[in-house]
């Protein structure tokens, strides 16, 4: 387990190199400039004279080559520097870790609902099969995968503003300063995010645990007279979990970047907000800090999937 971890750790090396080289190329593909929206805008002045473009690619060190701005990227990424906002100075670094919590929080209880509904209905559709259940668990499976997100969490801010008056808190309330209302705020949003990863876990689930119910082991334990719930729980759902163990770790990283458009519909000042303010504005230091930043969590999280099917079938080994 040690030396097969140890490799994981040094395979990660080279990817995060060329992951870093896609992420800071492709922003700077985008049509686009920015230095030309400085330059339109009018975003900077010395003595009361506009900035000619050549001025501010000095400033900005768009005058070197590609590959010195690279380098000069990483290494401020080996010193844990992102790099500084070329419109405000701000570092990114610093306001990357004031949006995580807010990210974080919205995907972390859009995972749990996610979970809280698949599972259970992807085991009795899989236990109840071709019955009434079943049949409507799937077709809720179906919905969640085939209703677009935005397009619902648009409906809900719009239509109950308009019957009844209501509409989702627009203001960001931290935590810290009042639970209720935090959780208030991000229910209704994380259950959307959560509704299309249920979706697929489900039918993965009713698949999996389908052709696990018709193995020979199965049918022993239920010979030997065990009752339903020994059956499905020690020796099913475990055999089962495999496979949608890695599907639920493909959809995490997956998740947290699909809150850009949620965070947008319900003003919530998080990562996803800020990397498409940051993409409209060309921001580069922002767009590939959060960019190299989602690639590490989801590496890391590939990994952490790879280990835990040891725990989920002993007969996996890592030598």
């Amino acid at each position: 387990m040690r030396d097969y971890l140890i490799r994981r750790l040094l395979l990660m090396i080279p990817t995060l190199i060329l992951v870093s080289i896609v992420v800071f190329l492709t922003i700077r593909l985008v049509p686009g400039n920015v230095v030309e929206l400085m330059v339109t805008e009018q975003a900077q002045t010395v003595g009361g004279r506009q900035i000619d473009v050549e001025e501010i690619r000095e400033m900005l060190g768009f005058n070197l080559p590609v590959h010195v701005q690279y380098g000069r990227w990483v290494a401020g990424l080996l010193r844990g520097d992102l790099g500084t906002s070329l419109w405000t100075g701000r570092s990114v670094t610093e306001e990357i870790v004031g949006k995580i919590p807010i990210t974080f929080e919205l995907g972390f209880l859009g995972f749990i609902i996610a979970q809280l509904i698949a599972i259970p209905i992807g085991l009795y559709s899989a236990i109840r099969q071709d019955t009434g259940g079943d049949y409507l668990g799937r077709s809720f499976a179906i919905i969640c995968l085939s209703v677009p997100g935005f397009w619902l969490g648009t409906m809900i801010m719009v239509f109950p503003s308009i019957w009844w008056g209501w509409a989702p808190p627009m203001r960001y309330i931290p935590f810290l300063d009042d639970p209720l209302g935090n959780l208030e705020q991000f229910i209704i949003p994380a259950t959307l995010l959560g509704m299309a990863m249920a979706g697929t876990t489900m039918r993965m689930l009713r698949t999996t645990m389908l052709e696990v119910l018709r193995q020979d082991y199965i049918r022993t334990a239920w010979a030997k007279g065990l009752r339903e719930r020994t059956v499905v729980t020690r020796h099913a759902v475990k055999n089962a979990l495999i496979p949608v163990v890695t599907v639920i770790a493909g959809q995490i990283p997956v998740m947290i970047g699909g809150t850009v458009i949620i965070e947008q519909i319900f003003n919530l000042p998080g990562m996803g907000r800020l990397f498409l303010d940051s993409m409209m504005r060309r921001d580069y230091p922002f767009v590939s800090g959060i960019n190299i930043l989602l690639a590490s969590i989801a590496m890391v999280i590939i990994l952490l999937t790879d280990l835990s099917y040891a725990y989920l079938d002993p007969r996996i080994r890592y030598r």
